[in-house]
Formats: structure tokens, sequence, C-alpha cells
């Protein structure tokens, strides 16, 4: 068995022509504050949501120093909800001997953190300006940081690395569309050789880490981890969102979840086509769209509503305007489309609707989830649509089908079972290069 590589406490790329390489980086930074700081300021003050993210990403509430003697810390961040999910197994294994500080990027992903994790710190994850990144390292202060799929930042990578922290990434992917823009600006900013560990999802994302400078000791196979953050099988349906959302016994429900714009009005006008009959309840990957999404789709009824008092009406798309829910939407539904796959954004994890047993249809523009769609394809667990014109015929045959559609339920959650365990890979390589 080879030895563990040793993982990586100073800086790889010394010298006076990289530190002028930084230095221009973050002069840029410095030089795009002082210049938008009037545009800045002007826009805080009227929105709200801008101002608490921009106050957040640069003077944050970090916690408390670590006092000697009390566990140490692992920093892991995830840029939004789908990191943040996927590293659930993983978190539960570390925490039994570490503290873990969890770091994200988008309002949604701190808001699912908050609600999956509760007992651990939440921190913004800062801009890459080098003062910035040095005051979020030093308050939290991790012997490890764990990169949840990749996000790499130049200043970030090396301000952690000449404070002698190493960094892992897991879960580790490059798509197909990203890889050439990082062998574009290889030359300049070498940040694979600032990462002691890659743990990726497969042989293909191996090959292109090192393709971009990644020691090859330093790469291994270790999995897709977001497997093992769900739970296989039916889940109980939630009485409330029975009564507000799938009232009617018999009535089949189509989910439309983590969707962007255009898709909402994509999915309603192929819904009133073909399959007028079943309940339609969409779920903005992006909830704070409801306001837009009701101006844009007035027949829309929302879920705020619907608690409020008002009475369902099946005639009409439910619109799912909370945060966290989308599990449990999944759980009323017959059938599932996924989201983010019907325009050019990369798709959305066709993986946690299988889970639940629900067969899926998404789009053709699933660059960011090509293995997990390769997979339930593999399983007949779901289906690929060439464009949206193709949503409303594919409702309807799957609803007229019954037994087929219980039969992609079951090959889906089979599917995902077969993919588990990549969690306990990844921390156990975790463990034999910074955890000994």
């Amino acid at each position: 068995m080879k030895a563990a590589p040793a993982p990586i406490r100073g800086d790889p790329s010394p010298g006076f022509l990289r530190f002028l390489l930084h230095l221009f980086y973050d002069s840029v930074w410095a030089v795009a504050f002082l210049v938008c700081s009037p545009w800045w300021i002007t826009r805080g003050l009227v929105d709200t949501r801008f101002r608490q993210l921009s106050i957040q990403r640069t003077f944050g509430r970090l916690p408390p120093r670590r006092v000697p003697g009390e566990r140490e810390r692992i920093l892991i961040h995830g840029v939004s909800v789908g990191e943040i999910k996927a590293a659930k197994a993983l978190i539960e294994s570390l925490e039994r001997d570490y503290e873990i500080v969890l770091s994200t990027t988008t309002d949604t992903g701190m808001a699912v953190a908050a609600q999956l994790y509760p007992k651990h710190r939440l921190v913004r994850f800062p801009l890459d300006f080098s003062p910035l990144v040095s005051r979020l390292l030093r308050g939290v202060d991790p012997r490890l940081i764990v990169l949840v799929e990749l996000e790499l930042w130049p200043s970030f990578l090396r301000v952690a690395n000449r404070r002698g922290i190493p960094i892992a990434v897991v879960n580790g992917r490059i798509t197909e569309r990203s890889f050439p823009r990082y062998r574009l600006f290889k030359p300049l900013l070498p940040q694979f050789t600032r990462i002691s560990l890659f743990c990726a999802q497969d042989e293909e994302y191996a090959g292109r880490f090192r393709a971009l400078g990644a020691a090859p000791e330093r790469v291994i196979v270790t999995g897709n981890i977001k497997a093992d953050g769900l739970r296989t099988g039916l889940r109980p349906r939630k009485e409330e969102l029975v009564r507000l959302l799938a009232p009617q016994a018999g009535t089949p429900v189509i989910v439309a979840g983590s969707t962007h714009a255009p898709e909402e009005r994509l999915i309603v006008e192929g819904w009133r086509r073909h399959a007028p009959q079943a309940r339609l309840i969409l779920v903005p990957r992006h909830p704070a769209r409801a306001e837009e999404l009701v101006r844009e789709l007035p027949a829309l009824q929302r879920l705020s509503a619907l608690r409020a008092g008002e009475a369902p009406d099946l005639t009409r798309p439910a619109l799912v305007d909370t945060i966290g829910e989308l599990e449990a939407v999944y759980a009323l539904s017959d059938l599932v489309i996924v989201g983010g796959s019907f325009l050019p954004h990369g798709g959305q994890n066709m993986l946690e609707p299988a889970a639940q047993g629900k067969p899926c249809v998404y789009g053709p523009h699933i660059g960011n989830f090509l293995q997990e769609s390769a997979l339930l394809e593999r399983w007949n667990a779901a289906r690929r649509l060439a464009g949206p014109e193709e949503l409303g015929p594919a409702l309807a045959e799957l609803l007229g089908d019954r037994a087929l559609m219980q039969t992609m339920g079951e090959q889906g959650m089979q599917a995902v079972e077969t993919q588990k365990g990549a969690s306990a890979r990844t921390l156990d390589a975790l463990r034999s290069v910074f955890l000994t």
C-alpha cells in the first residue's frame, strides 16, 4: 500500500513574480471596492438582501477564537444547497471528533445549512480579497479545509497555504464546459498545486485534475458522496402538505423541482396542454423569485397563501415559495421534472427524487450532473428530453402508464443504493492524509 502524500502546509509557488501576480489580483479587488462603493452603498440602502449579503461577505460574524485544549476545527465549504446537502454523511462522521464550521456563498445555502446542521457554526464565504480571507481563517483557525466539489479561489488557497492550513477537495469534479477555462488560466494561477488531496467522483474527473497540474499521487477516486446523503425509500407524506398541495386522493401529482427562469412558464404550458388532470407543484431553485413568478403567471397559488387560509384550487399550479421543503414536496409526487435542465444552466440533482422512488424527466442541459443522469438512464429510472417541446407529451405518456412509473421509481432507488459508500472512502482518505 502506497504511503499517503504529506499535506501541503506552505506556499508551493513562492517567488517575486508570483508575489507580484497576487498583488495585482488583490489590487483589482481594492480598485473594484473603491470604484463600485457609491453603487454598492446606494443599492444596499434600498435592497435589504443585498446589504446583508455584502456585509456578511466582507465583515460577517465569525465564531469565537478557539481556546487551546478545545476540539480542533474543520472548515467545510459548499458553495450552495447541493454541496451543503451532499456533505451530510461526511459531516456526521467528522463531528464526532472535531468542531465543524460550515461556510457557503448563497442565501439558500445558508438557510439549508441552518436547517440541516443546527448545532454547527455557519459563516459566509468571503470575497476573494486577501485581507478578508485572512480574517476568516484567523477567526476559524481550522486544522483542515474541505472544499466540496471544487470552488477554487486564488487568494483563499494562497492564504491557507501560507497559514499552514492544508486543503482537500471532496466529491471533486470539473465539468466538460469549465475544463477549458481552467486550462486557459493554468499558467497564471497554478491553483491545483495548492491542494493536498483531491477525492474525485470518477476517473474522468480525476484525469482532468491531473491534466491541470495536480500531482498524480494526490488524486484518488472515491465516488459520489451525494448518494450517501440521500435516504432511499418512499417518504411519509406530511399531512399539512397533503392537505394544502395534494388534497384530492387519486389525483396524480407532478412536482417541478429546482426550476429556473423561464422553465416555470414552459412547464405550465406543457402541463396545461397535455396533463391538466394532474396537480402541478412548482418549487423554484430560488424562492425569492416568487413575486416575479406570480406576476408572470398570475394563476399560481402560493404555499404561503395556502398556509394563511386560502382554499386549495387543484386547477391552478401551486408555487412553493419557502426554503428547505423540496424533499418533503417530492414525497407528494407521482412524477418529477428536474429543473435547471431546459436552459443552459447545467441541471440540478436528479438523484434526490430518484432516492425517494420517483420517476424523473429532465431536459438536455445536464452538464453538471452527467454522472448522475447517466446512472439513472442506465437503470431506466429517468428520461432525458431533447427540449421543452417534448415535455408535455412525456408527461401525458408517463401519467398514462402507472406501472411504468412504478418500475422507474423502484429502479431509481436501486440505482442510488449502488452508489453508496463514497463518504466512507472519502473519510478514510482524509484521515490517512490529515487526521492521523
